[in-house]
C-alpha cells in the first residue's frame, strides 16, 4: 500500500514537473520578417518571467494560423486584416473559418511600404507605373491584398505594373536584391529590410500621397488599413524623413485550447514589460499597454478579457 502511494506521489510530481516545463508555441513569419522579431521579443520576455515560450517560424500565416486551431500551436502573431479573415472565414480562409482561435491583445500598428534603390529615380508610389514590383504572395495572400491596397493609394493599378511572382515577403525581398524587382513590399522596421539595405547600396521606402482621396482608395482595397506617417527612427532603415505610408494593427491571437490562466497571465507580463519588449525590437515603441484591446467585432480569448477588463 505504501509503494503504491509512493509512487502514484512520484508520478504526480513528475506530470507537475512536466506540465511546468512545457513551452508555448508561438507562430511567426520567417527570420527576418517583423513577426519573427515580434514572436522573439515575445518569446523572450515571457521566458523571462516564468512562462517558457518558443517562437515557430512558418511561411506564412495561412500555414501556422491552421496550426493553432488544430492545437499544434498556442499563439500566433498576425495583422487584423488576417485576423479578421481567419475567424470570419474570408478571403484565404474563405469557407474554412478558424473558430478554434481568439484574440488576445493588440501590439501595435505595423507600417508598411513598399522600397526602391536609392538610384532607381523613383520617388513616389505612383512612380511605380512601368515598372517590376514583387507580387501575388501565394503564402501570406493578405500580403497581395495590402500591395494592392499601397498602389491603389498611390493611384496605381496592378495591370500598370509588371509584377514579379513571389511565395512571400522574403522571397520578395531576395528577388530585389537579385536585381528581378524595382520595388518590393516589406514591412518597415524589418531587420531583412537592412540586409538588403546593404547589399544593393541603399534603398528608400516610396511615400503615399497624403491625401483623403488616396486614403479612401487604400481603404476601398483593404479596410482596416490607414495612411500615417513613418518618422525616421534608427531601426527604421529606408526612411530618412517623415512620409505617408500604409498602417494597421498587428495582434496576438491564441488558441481557445489554451488554458485561460495562462493567457491572462501572458497578458498581464506583456502590460508590464513593455520596456524589455522594446529592448528585444524596437518597434514595440509603439506598444500602448493601456490600449491592448481594439474591437474587431470578435469575442477575445476569456483569459485575454479578464485581464483586459
Amino acid at each position: 500500500m505504501k509503494l503504491r502511494i509512493l509512487v502514484a506521489g512520484i508520478a504526480t510530481v513528475f506530470a507537475a514537473q512536466a506540465a511546468n516545463a512545457q513551452q508555448l508555441g508561438i507562430g511567426t513569419m520567417g527570420q527576418g520578417t517583423s513577426g519573427y522579431s515580434m514572436g522573439s521579443a515575445i518569446a523572450k520576455v515571457l521566458s523571462d518571467n516564468g512562462v517558457g515560450a518558443l517562437v515557430q517560424p512558418n511561411a506564412g500565416t495561412s500555414a501556422y494560423l491552421p496550426l493553432i486551431q488544430l492545437g499544434e500551436l498556442d499563439f500566433g502573431i498576425a495583422n487584423a486584416i488576417e485576423v479578421g479573415d481567419a475567424l470570419g472565414g474570408r478571403g484565404d480562409f474563405e469557407g474554412k473559418a478558424l473558430d478554434q482561435i481568439a484574440p488576445v491583445a493588440r501590439l501595435f500598428p505595423l507600417y508598411v511600404g513598399i522600397f526602391a534603390r536609392d538610384d532607381s529615380g523613383l520617388d513616389t508610389v505612383a512612380d511605380l507605373k512601368g515598372h517590376t514590383v514583387t507580387y501575388g504572395y501565394t503564402s501570406q495572400l493578405t500580403i497581395a491584398r495590402v500591395v494592392d491596397a499601397i498602389l491603389a493609394g498611390g493611384g496605381v493599378s496592378s495591370e500598370e505594373i509588371t509584377p514579379v511572382l513571389v511565395p512571400n515577403v522574403l522571397r520578395g525581398a531576395d528577388d530585389f536584391a537579385s536585381g528581378r524587382a524595382d520595388g518590393a513590399f516589406f514591412a518597415i522596421g524589418a531587420g531583412k529590410v537592412s540586409e538588403v539595405d546593404a547589399s544593393v547600396g541603399g534603398l528608400h521606402f516610396l511615400p503615399l500621397p497624403d491625401t483623403d482621396e488616396a486614403e479612401a482608395r487604400l481603404k476601398a482595397v483593404v479596410p482596416e488599413a490607414y495612411v500615417t506617417v513613418a518618422d525616421p527612427a534608427p531601426n527604421r532603415t529606408g526612411i530618412a524623413e517623415p512620409i505617408p505610408v500604409m498602417a494597421y494593427d498587428y495582434m496576438l491571437v491564441a488558441g481557445k485550447h489554451v488554458p485561460d490562466e495562462t493567457v491572462q497571465d501572458v497578458v498581464e507580463i506583456l502590460r508590464t514589460h513593455k520596456d524589455e519588449l522594446v529592448s528585444s525590437f524596437g518597434t514595440f515603441s509603439g506598444f500602448d499597454p493601456e490600449n491592448m484591446y481594439v474591437d474587431i467585432g470578435i469575442p477575445y480569448h476569456p483569459g485575454a478579457a479578464a485581464a483586459l477588463q
